[in-house]
């Protein structure tokens, strides 16, 4: 897919992808919808087919078409228990929380030909890991209008000092998840349980992040980190992969990295420097990958090695 972005608009200064065009930061959900391109509905129709004989028009029996109503475009084929969220009742969700000075929209668009919808808006709280070192709290909704994808809402972190992302489904503990299948009824009352579950998940990240400021690596455990994360595609090869050779060069060209220079903390930052700014085909992609695709389990798997490698330091 050579350009996964469709649309974009962000608030306040150029995101880590560089992607969108810049709008004002007061913008109330309806109006970043609008900004961001996403102001169009989904329809879904009967699935019909022409017998060339006769001219006979058949129907698919359970099959429906997912179009975009602005310039009828396909996105997908569905059965007839699902049902789209619309737009605009997904951007409103952030209404109220915008509105009291909860949080302020800051970057929405359409993926995939409008096949994924996402608003991305900040949370009013911030928190350092170490003295300078922030990082800021987000909500992450996706609108997806395509098979297989759940509307979900993710905690969002992102590291001030270098725009490093990280995202993580909303959980109250291993079999719980905050999401919704397109055959459920939206419950406004979900975003108010994603909001604390959001606050609860970035303090998690907050205690992680501070327990791998305090722990310092060791020449070979860095190696063997970089090996699980960036493993070689031979898997025979006891070789360091290109990826791991070039996180070893990260760990001191990355911006931040006078702050945590030899912690776990760093090494973690220099995967995901990797993911979000370095790997992928272009900006487009790389987006995609870091937040729907295998730089987002990459990410996720880096975590929770790295917490394995300082706990046993």
């Amino acid at each position: 897919m050579a350009h996964e972005v469709e649309t974009m608009a962000y608030a306040g200064s150029v995101p880590w992808h560089g992607l969108g065009f810049p709008v004002s930061d007061d913008l109330s959900s309806k109006e970043m919808m609008i900004a961001a391109g996403c102001n169009w509905s989904v329809g879904k129709y009967e699935l019909n087919y022409t017998i060339d004989d006769d001219g006979t028009i058949l129907t698919v029996p359970n099959k429906f078409a997912l179009v975009r109503e602005s310039d009828g475009s396909y996105l997908d084929t569905v059965g007839p228990n699902w049902n789209p969220l619309q737009n605009e009742d997904a951007f409103a969700l952030f209404k109220d929380f915008v509105e009291k000075g909860d949080m302020q929209m800051h970057t929405a668009g359409s993926l995939q030909d409008g096949k994924i919808v996402w608003a991305l808006a900040k949370i009013n709280e911030t928190f350092e890991v170490l003295k300078g070192d922030a990082i800021e709290a987000y909500l992450l909704l996706i609108n997806p209008h395509k098979r297989g994808m759940a509307i979900e809402c993710r905690s969002t972190p992102i590291r001030v000092v270098c725009a490093n992302t990280m995202n993580f489904a909303l959980a109250t503990d291993s079999t719980r998840r905050i999401t919704v299948n397109h055959n459920q009824q939206w419950d406004e009352n979900y975003v108010i349980e994603m909001l604390g579950l959001a606050k609860a998940s970035n303090a998690m990240y907050i205690e992680k992040a501070q327990f791998l400021a305090s722990k310092f690596y060791e020449d070979a455990t860095i190696e063997s980190y970089f090996s699980d994360v960036f493993p070689h595609s031979d898997k025979q090869s006891e070789e360091y992969s290109k990826n791991a050779l070039r996180a070893h060069e990260v760990l001191a060209e990355q911006p931040g990295s006078n702050l945590a220079e030899g912690t776990w903390w760093n090494a973690f930052n220099a995967v995901t420097w990797m993911t979000d700014h370095e790997m992928g085909r272009n900006t487009s992609t790389r987006l995609n990958s870091s937040w729907f695709g295998l730089n987002r389990t990459r990410k996720e798997r880096a975590l929770s090695s790295a917490v394995e490698y300082a706990d046993a330091a």
